[in-house]
């Protein structure tokens, strides 16, 4: 029984070869942790997360300092989607195909469609995670980055705000849409030169992954796509806000403030606050750390930005991805009791993920089922930024 997965290795090999060299930029982007234990549907799991400390006077003592302690914070992340996907043959099916000589072709091409539908997920919860967490934004709703020629100043400014913000120089990414990745590829001629962009690895290629820009790596995602503003109008503050707070209260306006709105404010209309949870109606709003840069005065309007596509810039351990193989129950002596007749755990040399492929052996028929257990989590928004399209 044991040959049935054993045999398909290759095929897999192949399938996942496909798969990863699409256009994959948050996963390869964001911090992984992936193995091949199992994990249930809505189980935590814990991200530890240092806080800063204080510092000390150096004065001189017999004994040295009883300082030093700290707590250990955590972020709880949860497995929010364990998914499946079925490829399924009855023998008459097979014969046919077998006959013909194209069975290992039509299953491997199977198998591609399976993880790359599963990859896909995947990338867009990051997406979602990142952009719905941002700290600040950059650009111009409905104008795709870096469309001015010899202009490369779009992920400076980004840069900017990251760096305003205390996030660390090193492991930096930004992720981008096609329309962005396009403006790279045919307006940024400076990039094409091997003597100022230090390879001509770009003019060759066309992969942008071999153009580090501002510190940062670039990345091209098909899950970075234009989302939809909400219907929020006319809100104003209720309060007064300090610098450094995040929770902004509304009143008087209607409509809805979604996570991931862009808005700005009349006391403080050059900064693009992102939000990170809205409001149905008059409420409290929160917006990313790290929150407000001046005072918000009572009863300043509030302006909701366009509908616009959000590139995203981000220190790696920003954005975590937890993934796992799905739970199987287990007897009293902890075998498998599920009905798979064979199991595999497979390890993508690329993306790192392990995912599972289960057979099982039907009535006149065989069922493949490629499963993935994850999820993603946005945990520190002031090394979040959004470069606006």
């Amino acid at each position: 029984m044991a040959n049935t997965l054993t045999s398909l290795i290759p095929v897999l090999y192949e399938s996942l070869d496909v798969v990863s060299r699409e256009m994959v930029g948050m996963i390869p982007a964001v911090t992984r942790n992936s193995s091949a234990e199992r994990a249930a549907l809505n189980e935590s799991i814990l991200v530890p997360i240092t806080q800063p400390g204080t510092l000390i006077d150096n004065t001189p003592a017999v004994t040295s300092p009883d300082n030093g302690d700290q707590t250990v914070g955590n972020v709880p992340m949860t497995i929010q989607k364990s998914k499946s996907y079925p490829v399924r043959w009855n023998g008459e099916q097979q014969k046919g195909i077998k006959n013909a000589g194209t069975y290992d072709s039509i299953l491997s091409q199977q198998f591609q469609q399976g993880f790359r539908t599963i990859v896909n997920a995947v990338e867009t919860d990051l997406f979602n995670a990142g952009y719905q967490s941002a700290s600040r934004a950059y650009g111009t709703a409905g104008t795709a980055p870096f469309g001015t020629a010899g202009d490369l100043s779009d992920a400076a400014q980004v840069r900017k705000i990251l760096d305003d913000n205390g996030c660390p120089q090193s492991d930096l990414h930004l992720v981008l849409g096609s329309a962005a990745v396009a403006n790279l590829r045919g307006k940024q001629t400076i990039l094409l030169k091997a003597n100022e962009n230090g390879s001509d690895a770009f003019r060759r290629t066309g992969s942008i992954a071999e153009v580090p820009l501002d510190g940062f790596m670039l990345h091209n995602s098909n899950a970075i796509q234009q989302v939809t503003k909400g219907t929020g109008a006319s809100y104003v503050t209720s309060g007064s806000t300090a610098p450094g707070v995040n929770s902004i209260a509304l009143v008087t306006g209607t409509g809805t403030v979604l996570a991931g709105d862009v808005v700005t404010f009349a006391a403080d209309a050059n900064n693009k606050y992102v939000v990170n949870t809205g409001v149905a109606a008059p409420g409290t709003i929160v917006i990313g750390a790290p929150g407000a840069l001046t005072t918000i005065a009572t009863a300043n309007a509030m302006t909701v930005g366009n509908s616009y596509t959000p590139n995203l810039a981000f220190t790696r351990s920003a954005i975590q991805l937890i993934t796992r193989a799905p739970a199987r129950p287990l007897g009293p002596n902890g075998e498998p009791m599920d009905a798979a007749d064979d199991v595999l755990l497979l390890t993508d040399p690329i993306s790192g993920i392990t995912f599972e492929v289960s057979v099982y052996r039907q009535f006149k028929q065989i069922l493949f089922l490629i499963g993935l257990a994850w999820g993603a989590n946005a945990i520190k928004p002031n090394n979040i930024t959004t470069l606006i399209g």
